[in-house]
């Protein structure tokens, strides 16, 4: 046990330089391409469209589904709104179609009807694989638009991970979908799953993103149901170079501020934080001890991730939602990221615990970021410094900046 007057290393903030080279405009640039689709031999005025719609982890989300709603509704078409996010927000229709409205998508903006309902039906079988469900309301629409961010996925690594084709074979299948999905390899069944729909529904396009490390948009495409495979695969290739990271490989003490659904899949990327703390292989980046220190409101109680760290608050415990968190990884059928951590009273006993497993916790080598999402601006102790101190594109800022706490306990953001 530390005496009452523990001493915490100062931290040196520092900024990463990333291209700030994305779409600036992005319904002008949706509209675009647009107008390059010819479908109007695919379709007839008055059909349905089924937009199905994510829950998280795409910048412009908004200003893509609105376009989208507004070019089909153009053409003569009668969109529609449908959630694609598996078992998300509580795995209910009114929790899931409260993602969306927290996103800024609602029915008064977007100008159509929201249709969330869990109900699926069977549309046939990957052989060797899994069965591959669909939502009810897709299948009762005439055609079906999907839109997906394409990134590495937080759980597996494969040619084509988080895109199209894994909104339509997992996020598309609801929590059963998703359920049944994830029994099965997801590297070796999404590509199959997804060409399965292809073939048995009337898909007319997607729209596949990329985000640059700064969060906006990088790219924007617009694939037909032939190409979402090779869409997906060259996104992805681009995505993993975008991919903003910590350029630092060992760190004692890695201290993140808020974890979150809203913040990455797995609550904490384990791009960011180290691939082997959710499926075990090689310790890079190895940060010995990772502290969580809170959870977003946006995740509505969705905890998941919190497995991923060694150490938490009893705040960040205290707004968990159980019943949401585990139904989650229930259905992902990963239980490493909803096992406990150690859970101790504030911000400032967390590090003393951390920091206690160091000689000399003034030496320690101490990383502190917001969360994974946001990487451009982190604080690191001065043995870290010398990392990258010659690397280009980092702005190292020399005024040290002492660790301040409230009476609670809690951890001050720096000025």
């Amino acid at each position: 046990m530390k005496p009452a007057g523990f001493a915490f290393p100062d931290l040196y903030r520092v900024d990463q330089t990333f291209a700030d080279t994305g779409i600036k405009d992005i319904r002008e640039e949706a509209m675009r391409l647009f107008e390059r689709f010819d479908y109007r031999d695919k379709v007839k005025a008055g059909q349905s469209v089924a937009v199905c719609v994510a829950s998280r982890g795409t910048h412009d989300l908004k200003d893509l589904v609105l376009a989208t709603v507004a070019h089909l509704k153009k053409m003569g078409l009668k969109p529609f709104i449908t959630p694609a996010m598996g078992s998300h927000g509580g795995s209910t229709g009114e929790g899931q179609a409260a993602i969306l409205r927290g996103l800024g998508i609602t029915e008064e903006v977007a100008g159509v009807e929201f249709k969330a309902t869990m109900r699926v039906i069977s549309i046939g079988q990957v052989e060797g694989g899994p069965e591959v469900f669909t939502a009810l309301d897709a299948l009762e629409a005439d055609h079906i638009v999907v839109i997906n961010r394409v990134k590495p996925h937080t759980g597996f690594r494969s040619d084509v991970e988080s895109g199209l084709c894994k909104i339509l074979a997992v996020g598309l299948g609801r929590r059963i979908g998703a359920a049944t999905m994830h029994k099965h390899d997801l590297a070796t069944c999404i590509v199959p799953a997804a060409r399965l729909i292809l073939q048995k529904t009337s898909v007319l396009f997607g729209l596949a993103v990329t985000e640059n490390a700064l969060g906006g948009t990088q790219s924007v495409r617009l694939a037909f149901p032939e190409d979402f495979v090779k869409t997906d695969q060259e996104l992805l290739m681009e995505a993993r170079g975008l991919l903003p990271r910590l350029p630092v490989d060992h760190l004692d003490l890695l201290i993140v501020e808020q974890i979150g659904k809203n913040i990455s899949g797995a609550g904490m990327d384990p791009n960011v934080i180290g691939f082997w703390r959710r499926g075990g292989g090689e310790r890079k980046p190895d940060y010995r001890v990772l502290l969580a220190l809170d959870l977003t409101p946006e995740s509505h109680g969705n905890a998941l991730g919190i497995g991923l760290a060694d150490v938490t608050t009893r705040r960040l415990v205290g707004k968990v939602d159980w019943e949401v968190t585990y139904k989650n990884a229930l259905t992902s059928k990963k239980f490493t990221g909803v096992r406990m951590p150690m859970v101790v009273e504030n911000d400032r006993r967390a590090l003393e615990v951390a920091l206690d497993t160091v000689l000399d916790p003034m030496k320690a080598r101490v990383g502190r970021i917001v969360s994974t999402a946001d990487l451009k601006t982190f604080w690191v102790s001065k043995p870290v410094l010398f990392d990258f101190i010659h690397k280009p594109g980092m702005l190292i800022h020399q005024q040290p900046l002492p660790l301040k706490f409230d009476e609670e306990g809690r951890l001050q953001p720096f000025e």
